[in-house]
């Protein structure tokens, strides 16, 4: 009786072993590969404590495998970007890349003055009045990274200039992308 109990027990182990198998090398088909990104996406943005001081990005397998990445200012913003994206049908695993920033006055004081100095330009205010503003300020031991995308060239250089002009600051890095206007 006991051998019987334990041959029914490997049995049972070997087949969920080659059912997870099979479903971790599975592939999405091209419309389920659209819907994980583009949900992905919805539930990041959805975040309650995401803002204009976060920067999340992420790249979506063909297998499921979902990997966040970029920086943020609450460790707790990390924790539920990667909670939210693992209960989104068709993700089969999350590899949470995020780094959380270190706490530091001075980067605090940094990031309020880049904001002021970028939305507070004229020819910049009117991204400010988005519901998540589209230039985010990252700022890591006094180095500035501006990331997000703007409609001009022009607008990219002039967050550019105005964050340069805030005290403190060592660097300023503009990876802001120019919006395709066709």
């Amino acid at each position: 009786m006991k051998k019987l109990i334990l041959l029914l027990v490997f049995a049972t182990l070997a087949t969920s072993q080659v059912m997870w198998a099979q479903a971790e090398n599975a592939q999405l088909d091209q419309h389920a590969f659209q819907r994980v990104t583009k949900e992905v996406h919805h539930e990041l943005l959805l975040l309650p404590y995401y803002g204009v001081f976060d920067n999340l990005a992420y790249q979506v397998s063909p297998t499921g495998t979902v990997t966040l990445q970029g920086e943020v200012v609450n460790p707790v913003t990390k924790s539920d970007a990667e909670r939210a994206v693992k209960n989104i049908e068709g993700v089969s695993n999350v590899s949470n890349q995020i780094e959380v920033l270190p706490p530091s006055p001075m980067d605090d004081g940094i990031r309020r003055a880049t904001f002021r100095a970028v939305y507070g330009n004229a020819s910049l205010s009117v991204y400010s009045m988005r519901a998540m503003p589209p230039i985010h300020i990252i700022v890591k031991n006094g180095h500035v990274t501006l990331v997000g995308a703007v409609a001009r060239q022009m607008d990219k250089q002039m967050a550019e200039m105005q964050a340069k002009s805030v005290p403190n600051v060592f660097s300023v890095t503009d990876e802001l992308q120019v919006e395709n206007n066709k």
